[in-house]
């Protein structure tokens, strides 16, 4: 019998879910040796059906999301958190510091027919996560490899290295330093293969946080380089606004309201 696997979406972009669809070919020698019971982008959809590995993508934002969680958590052996979105509320938890009253009204004409929560959380604030892979998006080769261990009975070692190491291994110029740029490398883990710096632009924080991270000191930096407190904060608060190294390096350089974080 062929291991079962489901993936599932949550309030997102669906980039993450198209790190499955670009693997192409391998994709179709993958589904037969593995059973894809739910993948609505893809075809399958049975949200209820158990599985041996789920993947979500997407943040928790609303009442049904807060549901749905437990009910996979509960029919599902390794639950996978795929993206920002899912690791650390992704781009949507930038509304975590806004009164949502007023947010809504502003964004809607009919305001009342919107169910949401008041913040944007990770998948991890709500059930046991077994492996979480970040990125925005993540890649087809973090997918494939998570796929291979836990098929395998091996554990994931994700990676730990910051962008700055992997700039050093492709001897790239170090933007930071050359150009002034207000680079989120020295404290971003790598995945994306140091892209942005690669074409001489300043890193995003697209992976999130590495293992060792030292926010402050580069909150310092940038505001040598002559970004006011309001402009850090939101270097840090970008894509992965809910990782805690990042939520407390924004808090920490001042500029903007004191973001509401989960518990």
């Amino acid at each position: 019998m062929k291991p079962v696997v489901a993936i599932h979406k949550f309030t997102s972009c669906d980039g993450c879910q198209l790190a499955f669809l670009n693997l192409g070919e391998t994709l179709l020698e993958l589904s037969e040796l593995i059973d894809i019971v739910h993948f609505a982008e893809a075809g399958p959809v049975d949200p209820t059906a158990h599985a041996d590995i789920a993947f979500i993508e997407g943040s928790v934002s609303t009442p049904d999301e807060l549901a749905r969680i437990q009910q996979i958590r509960a029919q599902t052996r390794f639950l996978v958190s795929v993206g920002a979105c899912a690791t650390s509320g992704g781009l949507q938890a930038l509304r975590n510091g806004a009164n949502m009253e007023e947010w809504i009204g502003a964004v809607y004409a009919s305001p009342h027919y919107i169910e949401t929560l008041d913040i944007a959380t990770p998948i991890a604030e709500h059930v046991k996560v077994d492996l979480e892979l970040w990125g925005c998006p993540v890649t087809s080769r973090q997918i494939l490899a998570a796929v291979r261990d836990l098929l395998f009975g091996v554990t994931p070692a994700p990676a730990q290295d910051g962008v700055c190491m992997e700039c050093k291994r492709q001897g790239q110029i170090c933007v930071l330093v050359t150009k002034g740029a207000p680079c989120m490398g020295p404290v971003t883990r790598t995945g994306c293969g140091a892209l942005c710096p690669s074409f001489g632009r300043d890193c995003y924080a697209c992976f999130g946080p590495a293992q060792t991270t030292n926010c402050a000191a580069l909150a310092r930096r940038f505001e040598g380089l002559g970004l006011m407190p309001e402009a850090i904060a939101r270097r840090f608060l970008f894509i992965n606004s809910a990782a805690p190294a990042f939520a407390e390096a924004a808090q920490a350089a001042g500029g903007l309201t004191k973001a509401r974080t989960p518990k």
